[in-house]
């Protein structure tokens, strides 16, 4: 009777642990694909002689919209920049969406009559609700921009002011919806948590947007450092408040409707990453829960589709990105157990190798991504150091948020309620300044997080228990998981201040 409990356990550890790694690995090989048509489309670049178009005849008008909540630290910034683009005053609105409740609603009056003043048309434009958040908000102010074009800018960025006169000319081409913009980090040098985040983002729009394009795959507007066709808003339905992620939502139903989504990596747009650990988690959950609601929304839009299957299948992986944050995590917390179980039921571990070409195909997204495209300026073997600190710091940290992302990922499918929560910018970009100073900085310590420091503790255990007995295959990925969870415990500690 032992001997059957055993197999029966052993078997279904087994069973979760290999349908996380092949899900895992799936999603491995779909970014090494993206890479794929990523290297195609730098061939075709090479061999054709490929100029920036330029606006013909008149400038349209376009309407700049600035959705904020609360954003006293960055909110002068933004209206600067903004009010720096260079383009013709009268084919220009810019319409501040202020939601907030505290003082950034006087700084904002105050700048905006500033700006009115010297003959900017300038709105502030408030809501007595914050119904939809930030989709409300823009659903609602779309009615009274007068515009052509839209373009969208959040508050922790800074748009350069040539933004309209290189994005704009995209639009001669009748079919093209959107053109988004690439995103350069601020402060990416101020931390190893911006650091990583910078590392991430840089595969998201190198490898992953310009290898869609190129394969004419399903691209997705970012929500911000944009410009959307208003006639594009329209057909595809308007913005939708029932995703976190109305801009990947809105994205796919544009698509769907047989517009064009221009991506410009040569064109860069600055901004703040999260720097402290809970506005990356803010941010986090609200990608992966959005994910995940839109994949739940969208997703059986795009098989009903007349789309061939090669975009459909890119298409669903691409909206199932999010979960693969639950695979890893059953895959870490199932490798565990399974130590134990490899020789009861006979597993010869070293087969499970098999499955480190997908460790290999990210490692080379990355490398690329990185090195030859977003570093490409810096010292060579420099960039190489930094790439083998990164890589496995990325790796570890990702894993660490797994648990985190994995909650928001199930609450997104089963269709929980719950409110937009912002990501905290602090205006923040030199190392020598404190965020503990700063207005919306939190304190505090969460369940969460000390649950994440039990897991840190749970796979160090792991590592050890694989050391004494042994079974040495999983030691790498214990020791990623272990140095991710605690690495996130870390920087949670570093937000808590006991009461005296």
């Amino acid at each position: 009777m032992q001997v059957f409990w055993i197999e029966l356990i052993g078997n279904m550890v087994m069973a979760i642990y290999l349908v996380s790694i092949v899900a895992v690995t799936i999603y491995c090989l779909m970014q090494f694909h993206l890479l794929y048509y990523y290297k195609l489309n730098q061939i075709r670049r090479r061999k054709g002689d490929q100029m920036a178009p330029e606006l013909n005849g008149s400038k349209p008008f376009v309407t700049i919209q600035l959705p904020i909540y609360n954003e006293q630290n960055v909110i002068r910034r933004l209206l600067k920049a903004v009010c720096a683009i260079q383009y013709p005053p009268h084919r220009m609105e810019i319409h501040v969406l202020d939601d907030s409740d505290d003082e950034t609603v006087a700084i904002v009056a105050e700048e905006v009559a500033k700006y009115r003043q010297k003959g900017f048309d300038i709105h502030h434009v408030r809501r007595d609700n914050r119904k939809g958040y930030k989709a409300g908000a823009l659903k609602e102010a779309l009615a009274r921009a007068r515009g052509e074009f839209i373009a969208l800018f959040d508050a922790d960025f800074v748009p350069k002011q040539d933004f309209l006169a290189k994005t704009l000319p995209y639009f001669e081409e009748p079919d093209v919806g959107v053109v988004q913009t690439r995103w350069e980090h601020l402060n990416q040098d101020y931390s190893l948590l911006t650091r990583v985040q910078a590392f991430q983002l840089n595969v998201h729009f190198t490898v992953e947007q310009l290898g869609r394009k190129a394969g004419n795959l399903f691209l997705q507007f970012n929500g911000t450092a944009g410009v959307w066709r208003r006639e594009t808003i329209d057909n595809a339905g308007g913005w939708e408040a029932d995703t976190l992620t109305e801009d990947l939502d809105l994205s796919y139903r544009a698509q769907l409707k047989g517009w064009k989504i221009q991506y410009l990596e040569d064109i860069a747009s600055p901004a703040e990453l999260p720097a402290e650990i809970n506005g990356l988690r803010s941010q986090q959950y609200r990608w992966m829960k959005g994910g995940a609601e839109t994949a739940k929304k969208v997703l059986p839009k795009v098989w009903q589709s007349d789309l061939g299957l090669r975009t459909k299948i890119h298409g669903t992986l691409h909206l199932l990105g999010s979960s693969v944050f639950l695979a890893v995590f059953l895959l870490g917390v199932f490798s565990v157990p399974l130590l134990y179980f490899t020789n009861p039921l006979g597993i010869e571990p070293r087969y499970l190798t098999i499955f480190l070409t997908g460790l290999l195909s990210i490692l080379i997204v990355y490398y690329v991504a990185n090195v030859e495209v977003a570093w490409r300026d810096e010292n060579r073997v420099r960039m190489v150091l930094k790439f083998i600190f990164l890589f496995p710091m990325f790796l570890a940290l990702s894993m660490g948020l797994s648990f985190h992302n994995s909650l928001a990922v199930l609450q997104g499918y089963i269709g929980k309620q719950t409110p937009f929560i912002r990501t905290p910018k602090f205006g923040i970009d030199q190392f020598t300044e404190r965020l503990e100073t700063k207005k919306y900085f939190t304190i505090g310590l969460s369940k969460m997080a000390l649950f994440e420091g039990l897991l840190a503790l749970y796979f160090l255990a792991g590592m050890v228990y694989g050391w004494m007995t042994g079974a040495d295959v999983f030691i790498l990925m214990h020791l990623l998981l272990t140095i991710g969870y605690g690495l996130i415990f870390y920087f949670s500690i570093r937000n808590w201040k006991p009461s005296n």
